[in-house]
């Protein structure tokens, strides 16, 4: 019963966090509100929450990374797609080298191989973390984009690099060829059962659906039990489970693009997982302000072991993890833009600005950690094959805690008197877009009403053809939310008539944009917002 109430508890403090965010005056990233609601939690009850590292990898991760997939904007990923991949694959690589040996040399107590995995764990960014710091401080659309697209990969790249260091810990043998085997299964069989788990789901839902019909709920829990799934298939055949959950999240998204659920379901869908994902994220921070306290004593007596009897040595390391994190980062992306240059390989675009040393900086310090890190780092083994501790877990756990923590601090002190001097580009493309959009579902409409009043008045030839073009008025300005002077239908009849020629429009509407998305004219973030603006109105009016 008392860890219920401790779950129940930290589940209150999520929505207390998210209130008190907005009624401080300044701008302070809720994460760091969540982390101080965990503490103060910590010593309110006797004991913590024991936590079963697998359990709480498998809980929190997949539903986090399948959302992520499911609705970043695949344009930006295909646009900056070789800057992404760089910064997600060859950054981690730097980074798990570089600073792996760098802990091992400041902390000599700490194996090669425990530090090659806190340097894994530690490489994955959060967008989540940064668009809490940056709420007040907008960030250049683009940036913010590549960053999105960066953790959608450097999740997972970083993870398999941390199973493959965690794995060389436990004792196992390393050699370059089988990593690279390795690492090539991991990642594509993980691609691959993530796709194929979806795709085969769908299939399967699909024909269910055709057959006896949609149901909301039904549906919602199909999406939420569908990253398990891919997760854990992938997890059967010895890959990357994170992976495949991203995987199926990007599938998901293209699937949705079809149009064929419902408008109920997806709006009740969607209110769903903004629920999950500000529960699971707020849960995982302050799940780490709950545990800080018993991780400290832990990591008190590792530092001791190295010969530094002042725990004040543990702020120093995290402070010098973050520093190497930030001038590495700086040092990719610096040297990505100049080979660029040098090569010409891409161009400037026009509606992002001309690269300079302070957005290569912006760059480098957004680039804060959170969930991922932090649901990484729980997962270390408890003990090694032979039953004795694993080494310098619980210094590697508060090291990785306190990055995660001094890395928002760092952000949220210097991104905003950084971006005051950068100027906004103007979005003429996302502009372009969203008229694109606006101009086809008008069109749309137009032509869904019209066809039907043409049927209406071939089918009703002994009713007064003013009558449905009456009604055919009010369904246009009421969809375009004009105002109308014309006087609704009273007769039960003709106003269920107008209610059809409405969700007839309706649809009409959201396949124009979907198919718009489908050819790639317009974004799938933008389609969303779309059909999501139509699906409110077709749920108003049923």
């Amino acid at each position: 019963m008392n860890d219920v109430n401790l779950t129940l508890t930290m589940l209150a403090a999520v929505l207390i966090s998210n209130s008190l965010v907005k009624m401080i005056p300044f701008a302070v990233p809720a994460p760091l509100v969540q982390i101080s609601l965990g503490f103060m939690i910590a010593g309110w009850f006797n004991h913590g929450m024991t936590l079963n590292p697998d359990l709480f990898f498998y809980l929190f991760l997949p539903p986090l990374l399948f959302l992520d997939g499911w609705r970043i904007s695949k344009e930006s990923l295909i646009r900056d797609r070789i800057g992404i991949l760089v910064l997600a694959f060859v950054l981690v690589f730097m980074t798990v080298f570089g600073l792996g040996h760098l802990l091992h040399w400041l902390i000599p107590a700490m194996p090669l191989p425990v530090a090659f995995a806190l340097a894994a764990i530690v490489s994955p960014t959060d967008p989540v973390a940064v668009s809490a710091i940056t709420r007040r401080v907008p960030l250049p659309p683009r940036l913010k984009a590549i960053l999105e697209g960066e953790s959608l990969f450097n999740d997972a790249s970083g993870l398999v690099a941390f199973r493959l260091a965690v794995a060389l810990a436990m004792g196992g043998s390393f050699s370059m060829a089988s990593a690279g085997r390795n690492f090539l299964w991991l990642t594509l069989a993980g691609l691959a059962a993530g796709v194929l788990v979806t795709r085969g789901l769908l299939l399967l839902r699909n024909a269910f659906v055709r057959r006896w019909g949609e149901e909301p709920g039904a549906e919602i829990l199909f999406s939420l039990l569908l990253p398990f799934a891919a997760y854990f298939l992938a997890e059967q055949l010895e890959a990357s489970g994170i992976l495949a959950a991203v995987a199926a999240g990007v599938t998901m998204s293209y699937a949705e693009l079809s149009g064929n659920a419902l408008a109920a379901t997806r709006t009740q869908r969607k209110a769903v997982w903004d629920t999950l994902q500000l529960s699971l994220n707020g849960l995982m921070f302050v799940l780490l302000g709950e545990q800080l306290p018993a991780i400290f004593r832990g990591a008190v007596q590792v530092v001791q072991e190295t010969g530094h009897h002042n725990p004040a040595w543990l702020l120093v390391y995290a402070v010098a993890i973050c520093l190497a994190l930030v001038l590495l980062r700086f040092l990719c992306v610096y040297g990505y833009l100049w080979l660029r240059r040098g090569l010409s390989l891409l161009g400037a675009n026009h509606d992002t600005g001309q690269a300079n040393p302070r957005l290569v900086l912006v760059l480098s310090v957004a680039g804060v950690r959170g969930a991922v890190t932090l649901a990484g780092v729980m997962t270390l083994p408890l003990q090694l094959p032979d039953g004795s501790p694993f080494p310098a877990r619980d210094l590697a756990i508060f090291l990785a805690s306190v990055v995660i923590i001094v890395s928002l601090l760092m952000a949220s002190l210097s991104l905003p008197p950084l971006m005051k001097k950068v100027k906004l580009p103007e979005l003429h493309r996302r502009q372009g877009q969203e008229e694109l959009a606006d101009q086809a579902a008008r069109q749309a409409c137009v032509q869904s009403v019209a066809h039907t009043l043409n049927e209406l008045i071939e089918q009703n030839p002994d009713v007064p053809g003013e009558r449905y073009a009456a009604m055919a008025n009010r369904v246009l300005a009421s969809l375009n939310q004009d105002r109308d002077d014309g006087k609704a239908a009273e007769d039960p009849a003709e106003q269920d008539l107008e209610q059809r020629m409405q969700m007839q429009a309706i649809a009409a509407a959201r396949n124009a944009v979907f198919a718009l998305a489908r050819q790639h004219q317009i974004s799938d973030e933008i389609a969303r917002e779309k059909v999501r603006l139509l699906d409110l109105i077709e749920v108003r009016m049923s």
